[in-house]
């Protein structure tokens, strides 16, 4: 297994695993990679450290890294509550209502939803664009 550090043209950064080096050339090939940010499928190695065998993390580090993740964590609930408490839920109807919002004009609703790669992509070749959101579990 490999981490890659990952950088999207919209200059969003991420990591992700692979099984070996060849796999990310493999699947960036097919377009199959895309950003968890703004779901761009234009994505490119960024600089990375790599992790040398044999260096040992102490029990201090593990806690920041832990309380780090835990913090993020919370961040993203508050988000998710925020968004169920403020906005309405369309499902995966959301292409056709954001379509209906941004061409009324005069509606200034707020939904959230799911939309496939494809919906994505059709909304944004129209100018509409979406924020694409880490739903985190609230109970996990």
């Amino acid at each position: 297994m490999i981490k890659y550090n990952l950088k999207c043209d919209n200059n969003h950064e991420f990591e992700s695993w692979f099984s070996d080096s060849d796999e990310f050339n493999k699947l960036d090939k097919k377009k199959l990679l895309e950003c968890i940010y703004c779901s761009s499928n234009k994505i490119k190695k960024s600089i990375m450290a790599p992790m040398v065998s044999g260096t040992k993390l102490n029990k201090e580090s593990f806690n920041i890294l832990d309380r780090k993740l835990l913090d993020e964590k919370k961040e993203l609930i508050k988000l998710r509550k925020h968004i169920e408490k403020n906005f309405e839920f369309v499902g995966n109807k959301l292409s056709e209502k954001v379509r209906a919002i941004y061409y009324d004009k005069e509606s200034k609703k707020s939904i959230y939803g799911t939309a496939t790669k494809e919906e994505r992509q059709e909304l944004a070749d129209e100018g509409i664009d979406l924020l694409s959101i880490p739903w985190v579990s609230k109970d996990n």
